[in-house]
């Protein structure tokens, strides 16, 4: 009777064993790199979200993600249901800590500003930018009652400041910072870091994250900030700030229209050893990124539900999502270059470079070519 009750039990075990098996899918290989893909709680990155969302819905264009743990591990499958790599998604405060693991070689992947990979190349952190992920979603945001609205408004409540007029901002190399910043530095503000300069027109302030804008703004620490949406729209929905500015009506009229911001980047060392998972993730990327475009309300939906914000608000977002780097939009990351040199922020791989080895040092874009030529 033991050695039936025994046998019974075993059969229990390994026939547990097998469900347990079946219902884990295909097993990953060693083979199959363990990697961390870093991204900003921002509408910016939206395309990242949908794909995670989304699953098994885009595996009929040859790639998708399934989900280990939601919002946190991932599989990146190709259509065929084959394991390419093992995805640990990381939240980053802004670009800035982004690049920071990347130079710890703790990042493989990211979503990041365009300024941040710049701000690396730069420091001589081994990265390629490798698309696009966006245009536009950029805004200047003053206290909720204020009737600052368009440059004008903004440039005489400036000069109306009896002192430094405080502009906040959520990263040191974050696009928002980096186009606002640029532009009123070309239309002649004096402008510095150093809250004892006195004389300066405005003084910039790190608000440190993105989570600090809001609060920021109720406690007068700044006078009005500058980030990357949803963080505007989400600041008027609750009433809290009014959208003062955004970057495309920045002077002069016209030049900051679909201008650059988010890319997708990784180290050196994926591109050489796993070239088969960037190109998966590009083309992931694009597919998704052409989703999000037709169907902004329930991209909205995902993104909001991800990020904890309102989806009304991030409805009303005027991004454009992107991977194809066009000739306008290297124009405008030509423009970051140059505007990044004039306030002294490039003083080492990026310092003088010409045109064509600046791209060549920032960019590979042999994985985009082949996502887009699909």
């Amino acid at each position: 009777m033991k050695r039936i009750a025994c046998n019974k039990a075993l059969c229990l075990l390994a026939a547990l064993i097998t469900v347990v098996t079946l219902c884990a899918g295909p097993a990953i290989g060693s083979d199959v790199p363990k990697l961390n893909m870093g991204y900003v709680f921002t509408t910016h990155h939206t395309p990242l979200m949908v794909a995670a969302v989304r699953g098994e819905a885009f595996k009929p264009n040859g790639v998708y993600l399934k989900t280990l743990v939601p919002k946190q591990k991932f599989t990146l499958m190709t259509g065929l249901d084959q394991p390419l790599a093992e995805l640990t998604l990381l939240v980053s405060k802004s670009g800035s800590e982004t690049i920071t693991l990347f130079a710890m070689n703790q990042m493989d992947l990211a979503l990041a500003s365009s300024t941040a990979f710049m701000s690396g190349v730069d420091k001589g952190t081994k990265v390629k930018a490798l698309c696009p992920m966006h245009v536009d979603g950029l805004g200047m945001v003053f206290p909720a009652g204020s009737t600052v609205t368009g440059y004008d408004d903004v440039a005489a409540a400036i000069r109306a400041s009896k002192t430094p007029f405080k502009i906040g901002y959520h990263s040191p190399t974050s696009a928002p910072r980096v186009v606002f910043e640029g532009a009123l530095h070309n239309a002649g503000f004096k402008i510095t870091g150093d809250p004892n300069n006195a004389e300066a027109d405005i003084l910039m302030v790190d608000l440190k994250s993105t989570s600090n804008l809001i609060p920021a703004l109720l406690s007068k620490q700044v006078d009005c900030w500058v980030g990357p949406a949803p963080h505007p729209s989400v600041a008027e929905f609750k009433g809290v700030g009014h959208l003062a500015l955004d970057s495309r009506d920045l002077p002069p009229e016209g030049k900051w229209h679909d201008f650059p911001c988010c890319v997708m980047g990784t180290s050196e060392k994926l591109i050489a050893e796993h070239p088969e998972v960037i190109q998966a993730m590009t083309d992931l990327m694009t597919v998704s990124s052409k989703w999000c475009n037709e169907n902004k309300i329930e991209a909205a939906g995902i993104s909001a539900q991800w990020i904890g914000a309102p989806a009304e608000a991030l409805a009303k977002s005027a991004i454009i999502y992107t991977t194809d780097p066009t000739e306008n939009w290297l124009n405008g990351e030509e423009m970051f270059i140059q505007m990044l040199r004039s306030m002294n922020k490039l003083k080492g791989k990026l310092k003088d470079t010409d045109r064509p080895a600046t791209e060549a040092l920032l960019f590979d874009f042999t994985f985009v070519n082949k996502s887009l030529s699909h």
